[in-house]
């Protein structure tokens, strides 16, 4: 799959998901004012904050994609991260706020209207509607996983495309609200009592929590400039130590510039008898071997590097060392 192809799949289900939650948060609306219950109206703040996350991963996507010019020689990939670090930021604020203090704000003074059906209704609607959405981003997941021949958890854990780890998460800590919502609603249909419903809205605004402080947490790391993956970066140095005139890797520094692009910088020993020509060669010969296994490395720059005499009988160093992935 090129990588427009996959630009293409994110922004499928960037708006797939957006769609949905725009159609879940006015049915959650109508019903949570029908019925007065403190959960409905916190799923839907939970939805309105869904769909403004989804409008401005959609923006990020496009943002993002923008060819390089003369002011940024390097692209527009890391903006996508600033567009997806304030959807985070939204759904911290709007979503998570809301329906804390609403279930606060229920368990102390809240009379429920007592017009459950409505609510039992579209929680069911939603729950069908938000499953749809989620079934589309694990199968992109899966896709990607086995284009980078790793497992879907880990993909989702190390990817650097946080549109669809964004999306992933939101519907599933939808489907786990709206479970939230329906056992608070039930729980307080039954008993009479509020503070089941207004526990489940907490309950909920705890759960946003947790799913934007995990987005905003990835998001920071990739602004701030992280390295790919550590079985990544030794596939590569795998490749480039099997050039004929390397000698030995010496420092190998790689970053995420955005969702499907990545640097590659390597100081590296050539043999003593490699002459310029030689070097040129390899350097061309590298960029070559990198490009065609992985289309994401959009920049390889190598620097030639003098043998140094405390080198040579240990092992290559790297600054970019941990534990692997």
């Amino acid at each position: 799959m090129s990588e427009a192809d996959v630009r293409a799949e994110s922004v499928g289900t960037v708006v797939v998901a957006g769609a949905a939650n725009l159609a879940i948060a006015v049915a959650k609306l109508a019903a949570g004012l029908i019925s007065g219950s403190a959960a409905m109206l916190s799923e839907a703040a939970h939805s309105v904050a869904d769909t403004t996350t989804e409008a401005l991963l959609y923006l990020a996507l496009r943002r993002g994609a923008r060819p390089a010019d003369v002011r940024h020689p390097f692209g527009y990939g890391k903006e996508s991260y600033v567009w997806a670090f304030l959807a985070a930021l939204f759904t911290f604020v709007a979503g998570a706020g809301f329906a804390v203090t609403h279930g606060v704000t229920t368990i102390l003074v809240h009379e429920h209207s007592g017009n459950y059906l409505v609510s039992y209704v579209v929680l069911a609607v939603s729950f069908a509607i938000e499953s749809v959405s989620l079934a589309r981003a694990v199968r992109q997941i899966r896709r990607e996983s086995r284009r980078w021949r790793t497992t879907p958890r880990r993909f989702l854990r190390l990817t650097a495309d946080t549109t669809v780890k964004a999306v992933f998460l939101e519907d599933s800590a939808a489907l786990v609200g709206l479970l939230l919502a329906a056992a608070g609603l039930t729980l307080s249909h039954w008993t009479g009592d509020e503070l089941y419903d207004g526990l489940a809205s907490i309950a909920i605004g705890v759960l946003l929590l947790v799913v934007a402080g995990t987005l905003a947490k990835a998001n920071i790391s990739l602004l701030v400039g992280r390295a790919i993956p550590e079985r990544l970066r030794l596939e590569i140095e795998q490749e480039l130590n099997g050039l004929p005139a390397v000698e030995r890797i010496d420092t190998l520094l790689t970053m995420q510039l955005g969702p499907d692009e990545i640097l590659v910088a390597a100081k590296v020993d050539f043999r003593n008898e490699a002459t310029g020509a030689v070097i040129e060669a390899a350097a061309d010969e590298a960029e070559r071997r990198l490009t065609e296994r992985y289309p994401e490395i959009g920049y390889v720059f190598l620097d030639p590097t003098p043998s140094r005499p405390e080198a040579r009988h240990r092992r290559a160093r790297h600054t970019q060392e941990g534990p692997s992935h």
